[in-house]
């Protein structure tokens, strides 16, 4: 935020970067009104050293105000205007001079990447996440991180709305980039997580570590292994229903099934049917 990367005077200085600079501010001043702690009401950018009196519109300079204690404190300096709360200047004063540490971190990483991708001599573009958030707000999309993806970088500027037809996120994105348009078409898209594909413990333990049980060789139970996705009808019994989620085998016969909604316990295998056998990930919506 001290020395913006160079990618153009119109970013530089146009609606971007107020935006930026916006975000960057609520982020770092926690929402809330640096004179009196309010929150939950329009905040506004205050100089912390009036521009009147030689304050610069760097970020350090900068903080975010109520309008009432921003028309109280007018073009005062600070120490003028909290003569009389030495404890609230002393951490204002320290606040403002302090980065974002996360932020610090994660753009170091940014440009160690950015350059030994140049390295490849390919083309590179990058994005920051305020710039992700103007382009999801201007295109009046929803939040959610999948549509994030489709709006990193430079987005196109039509509005438009999301249908209920099925999708990629693959598609979605090529779409994305190869023409001056966007175009969500789900609603619902393929989350996949990485499971792992089991334990190589020979024994289970405590939460100290000590050896409470042994574990089994043996993964397979009933032509069923854990991690399996399966659709479960049971027509008798207190559980009569249909369940469908990841399960989890024992040498009984009698497993559990992980659904959308909560585990199920002692459903026997002779209802199950296997769905997709464990690769490692979970699937849902």
């Amino acid at each position: 935020m001290q020395n913006p990367e160079i990618s153009g005077v119109e970013y530089q200085q146009g609606e971007l970067q107020g935006y930026e600079v916006r975000e960057y501010l609520l982020e770092k001043w926690n929402r809330k009104c640096a004179y009196c702690g309010a929150e939950n009401l329009p905040l506004e950018i205050e100089h912390i050293q009036p521009r009147s009196r030689g304050g610069s519109d760097r970020v350090s300079n900068l903080a975010l105000a109520c309008h009432p204690c921003n028309q109280a404190k007018g073009n005062q300096e600070v120490r003028e205007f909290l003569a009389d709360k030495p404890d609230l200047l002393s951490r204002l004063l320290k606040q403002a001079k302090s980065s974002l540490k996360d932020a610090a971190a994660v753009n170091s990483t940014r440009w160690a990447l950015f350059n030994a991708l140049k390295e490849t001599g390919l083309p590179v573009a990058i994005g920051t996440g305020g710039q992700t958030k103007f382009n999801r707000l201007r295109l009046k999309l929803p939040k959610a991180h999948w549509i994030d993806a489709a709006c990193v970088g430079h987005a196109v500027t039509e509005p438009l709305a999301l249908s209920s037809s099925a999708s990629s996120l693959y598609h979605l994105a090529e779409g994305y980039r190869s023409v001056d348009s966007l175009e969500v078409l789900t609603s619902k898209p393929l989350l996949i997580a990485a499971k792992g594909h089991g334990t190589r413990q020979m024994c289970g333990t405590d939460k100290y570590g000590f050896p409470t049980r042994h574990r089994s060789r043996v993964q397979i139970h009933k032509g069923f292994q854990t991690g399996d996705i399966v659709a479960a009808t049971v027509t008798t019994g207190k559980k009569i229903g249909f369940y469908v989620g990841r399960v989890l085998c024992r040498a009984s016969g009698n497993f559990d099934i992980a659904t959308s909604s909560g585990r199920v316990a002692g459903i026997s295998h002779k209802y199950c049917q296997a769905i997709h056998k464990k690769d490692g990930y979970s699937y849902g919506f």
